[in-house]
C-alpha cells in the first residue's frame, strides 16, 4: 500500500491553516505570558482549534514557545527594511526601536516559558536573535550612508546600549520610560553625525 505523501517542510500552509497557526501563536503568547505553565489543551480551545490541529502545528511545548519567540523575532525584523522605505533613515532606525523595546518588553512575561523549555538536559537552545542583528545593521548601514547617525557605530555598540531596555520593568507605564530611554540613544546616536 503507497505511504501518503508527506509536505515538506517549506511548503506554503493553506490560508485556513496558517491562520489557525497565527491564532494559535496569538493566544499562546497572551497565555504563556501570564502564566509560563498555561495548559496546551486550554490554548488550543482558547484558539479555537481542535487538538489534531494543535498538534500538528506545534506537537509540544518546547515546540511552541520556541516559535512563539521566533514569530516575534521575525515580525520585528522584517519590520526594518518597511520602516527604511517609507520614510528618512534615522526616521525608520527610532521607528524599529520602539517596534523592538514593544518586543521586549510584551514577551518579558513568556521569560519564564523559555527558560522552562529551554533549561531541561535535551533541550533544544533558544532561538539567536540573527534576524534583529540583521535589521539593526541594516538600518545602521543606511544611517551611515545618510550621514544621520555618528560614524563607527556597530550593531554590537547598538545591541550593547539598547541592553539598558531590559532593567525597565514591563510591568506598569513601561512606554513612557521606554520612550524617555530611546529618546536618549536616538540623540547620541545622531550626535556627531557627519550629515547634521
Amino acid at each position: 500500500m503507497p505511504q501518503p505523501k508527506k509536505d515538506k517542510p517549506d511548503t506554503p500552509l493553506r490560508s485556513d491553516a496558517q491562520r489557525n497557526r497565527e491564532r494559535i501563536l496569538a493566544v499562546a503568547t497572551d497565555e504563556l505570558t501570564h502564566c509560563a505553565n498555561a495548559p496546551l489543551s486550554a490554548i488550543a480551545k482558547k484558539a479555537g482549534v481542535g487538538q489534531g490541529t494543535f498538534y500538528r502545528n506545534f506537537p509540544n511545548r518546547e515546540a511552541l514557545v520556541l516559535e512563539i519567540y521566533r514569530y516575534g523575532m521575525q515580525q520585528v525584523a522584517e519590520a526594518a527594511p518597511e520602516m527604511l522605505a517609507a520614510g528618512e533613515p534615522d526616521v525608520a532606525l527610532r521607528q524599529w526601536m520602539d517596534r523592538l523595546a514593544e518586543f521586549a518588553m510584551t514577551k518579558a512575561g513568556l521569560a519564564d516559558a523559555i527558560r522552562l523549555v529551554t533549561s531541561a538536559p535535551g533541550a533544544p537552545q533558544k532561538p539567536r536573535p540573527t534576524p534583529l542583528e540583521d535589521a539593526a545593521e541594516l538600518l545602521l548601514r543606511a544611517n551611515h550612508e545618510a550621514g544621520t547617525i555618528r560614524p563607527g557605530v556597530t550593531g554590537d555598540d547598538f545591541f550593547l546600549v539598547l541592553g539598558g531596555l531590559w532593567l525597565i520593568d514591563p510591568g506598569e507605564n513601561w512606554q513612557s520610560r521606554v520612550t524617555r530611554f530611546l529618546d536618549l540613544v536616538m540623540d547620541g546616536l545622531r550626535a556627531g553625525a557627519p550629515g547634521r
